[in-house]
């Protein structure tokens, strides 16, 4: 009886194992589609999606590129600040963060 439940618990284990699935770490990446590539075609690029803006002054706003202008960003939903848009110089942002993969 031991024996029935140690082989039944092996194989067990052996099917939840094999089943779960391997995410991995090359499954998703972001490549520059210009080795040129400015913030302002990086900004384009994230239209309509939500990023991070790192400023040179070290501050970060988070929200939705709306719109890239020549010179600015209009930047909608700040985190953290309801009912607050930004609009940023593009020459003040030292870096873009933006979400690659899924969990």
């Amino acid at each position: 009886m031991l024996k029935y439940t140690m082989s039944a618990l092996v194989i067990a284990l052996c099917w939840t194992v094999t089943s779960i699935p391997v995410v991995s770490a090359e499954e998703a990446k972001y490549e520059l589609k210009s080795p040129a590539a400015t913030i302002k075609d990086i900004l384009l690029e994230q239209t309509g999606k939500r990023v991070i803006v790192r400023l040179e002054t070290g501050e970060n706003l988070e929200g939705t590129v709306t719109k890239v202008g020549e010179n600015v960003v209009h930047i909608a939903k700040i985190a953290g600040r309801d009912f607050y848009d930004a609009v940023v110089r593009i020459d003040r942002i030292s870096a873009v963060l933006f979400k690659v993969r899924g969990k």
